[in-house]
Parts: structure tokens; C-alpha cells; sequence
């Protein structure tokens, strides 16, 4: 349902999603449980979402180029909202967001959270900044994922408080649990989330994990983190039964995703650090039996 967009398959086209690139992803998006209405405007979404992250992520530019190119498309969203022509570096994209958006009157403030978020993460690498505490990281999800599930609940007409707050839980576990299984990926290129009050609890020095050493205290941190991330998830899952058919199952199995990434990370003992478990078709099978049962 819900992630942040690190490396997936997204549509091409974002207007008939026919088409995709290679990125690999967790998590299913507008994917063949998404009911066919839907596909043109979550398709749009994420793949706005998608080269946003590739503004913030991909290519050698440095920081203050990927600031200045993020803002330019932040300015290219809004003059294409308002019926103004974009230029042309992302009018594909753009054009085909404001369709979608003027069709299902998708909430701007939301689209304008995600791209906070990518300009957070350059800056954050940037100065070599770290997060304070688990608020200021759950500050971050809310702007980093939980536009995603907020922008899919509106599209299936959901707006009760209680399935927002679940979503955002679920979106936020996910984001997480993106975070964890990454960590050997991540710390080498100067960013992490792994926040300063955690690294103090558990005794973990930022020289260890930029050594990416998997001692006991830096393994009952990630383990602490997987709790967290789990804890989370429980909250939200109740909203599985809220939604309605297909996007229903494709929910289901989102939230089992996510703690069969768990599962795979405290199989090799919480060592994030030094291996990146991730799904694959073999997969497949059990998750379905588990979205059954839910």
C-alpha cells in the first residue's frame, strides 16, 4: 500500500501503467489487486513520488543541485495544478498527477508533505545531521510515507479518523521496516535513521555503525527497532477489514510483507548491518496463506 520509494517497479506511463522500469520494491503498487479505476491515479502518484526520490537519491550531483532541482519540481507541480504549462523535464509526470488530481480532487498538502520529506533527506545528508528521538523520526514517516496511504484511503472514499490514524501506522511500520532492512545500504552512503536517544539507550557508538559491526549491542538495537517497527503495524492492521475487495487483499498483503521482512531480519539475528534480506517469489505462497487467515 505504502512505502517509501526506494528502488521498485513503476509504470512508465504513469496515465496507463502498462509499461514498467526496473526498481526492485517490497510492496505491491497499482498492482493486479488494485481495482482497474484506480490504477491511472495510483500510478500517477508513485511515480510523482518515484522521481521526486530519484531527484533526491540517484546520479553524483551534489546536495545543493538536488535541493535546487527538488524545489524546481516542487515549483513545476504547482504551476501544473494550477492549468499552467510545466517545463519540460517532468511534463510527462506533472501533467499526467494534475489529471489525476483534478479527477479525484487528491489533497495538494499531502503531495507537498512527500516532497518535504525528499528535501529533508538531502539536507539531513547534507550536514551529516541524525534524528534526536523516535518523535522526530515519526515526524519524518508522516511526511515520507504516510502521504501514501492517506492519498490511497481518499481514493477509496475512506476519511474516518480512526482509518487514518491506522494507515498512518501501517504506512509509518512500513517506512521503518524500509529503514532497518537497509541499513547496510544506507549507512555507507552517509544516512541512516537510527535515532540518537536509541543509539544512547542501547550503548551503540555512530563509529560502530559506520564500521557496519554487528556487536550484541548494536544487534539488540536493530532488534529494539523491529520491535518498534512491529508494534506499529499491529496498530494499523485492523484497517485490512475496512477496505473494500481487491484493495482489501492488497493491503493484506502489504502488512504481511512487512512482517515477513521483519522475520527475515531476526533471522539473521537482527544483522542488518552486514546482509539485506528482501522477498522474492518463493515468498509468494506463504503470504497469500497468511493474508487468508488474517
Amino acid at each position: 500500500m505504502c512505502v517509501k520509494p526506494a528502488a521498485t517497479t513503476a509504470p512508465a506511463n504513469p496515465d496507463n501503467g502498462a509499461q514498467a522500469i526496473t526498481h526492485y520494491e517490497n510492496f505491491p503498487v497499482a498492482s493486479w489487486l488494485c481495482p482497474p479505476r484506480l490504477r491511472p491515479p495510483i500510478a500517477a502518484i508513485y511515480h510523482f513520488a518515484r522521481t521526486a526520490d530519484d531527484l533526491a537519491d540517484e546520479g553524483e550531483a551534489p546536495a545543493n543541485e538536488r535541493l535546487q532541482a527538488l524545489a524546481d519540481y516542487r515549483s513545476d507541480l504547482h504551476r501544473t495544478l494550477a492549468g499552467q504549462a510545466p517545463g519540460p523535464r517532468w511534463a510527462g509526470v506533472l501533467q499526467a498527477l494534475a489529471r489525476q488530481q483534478q479527477a479525484w480532487q487528491l489533497p495538494v498538502p499531502l503531495l507537498d508533505d512527500l516532497l518535504s520529506a525528499f528535501e529533508q533527506d538531502v539536507a539531513f545528508t547534507r550536514d551529516a545531521r541524525s534524528y534526536a528521538d523516535r518523535a522526530a523520526l515519526l515526524d519524518y514517516c508522516r511526511r515520507s510515507a504516510n502521504p501514501v496511504g492517506r492519498l490511497l484511503l481518499h481514493l477509496h472514499g475512506v476519511d474516518d479518523a480512526q482509518a487514518l490514524a491506522q494507515s498512518d501506522a501501517i504506512c509509518s511500520a512500513l517506512q521503518l521496516i524500509n529503514f532497518w532492512q537497509d541499513l547496510s545500504q544506507d549507512i555507507p552512503r552517509g544516512r541512516h535513521y537510527l535515532c540518537d536517544a536509541d543509539l544512547q539507550a542501547h550503548g551503540v557508538g555512530r563509529q560502530v555503525l559506520q564500521a557496519l559491526q554487528p556487536t550484541p549491542a548494536a544487534l539488540a538495537l536493530i532488534n529494539a527497532q523491529l520491535d518498534w517497527a512491529e508494534a506499529l503495524m499491529r496498530q494499523g492492521a485492523p484497517l485490512v477489514h475496512r477496505l473494500p475487495g481487491r484493495a482489501g487483499w492488497e493491503l493484506r498483503l502489504v502488512v504481511q510483507g512487512g512482517w515477513r521482512i521483519i522475520e527475515r531480519i531476526r533471522a539473521v539475528g537482527g544483522n542488518s548491518l552486514q546482509h539485506r534480506p528482501k522477498l522474492g517469489r518463493a515468498d509468494a505462497p506463504g503470504l497469500f496463506w497468511r493474508c487468508l487467515w488474517m
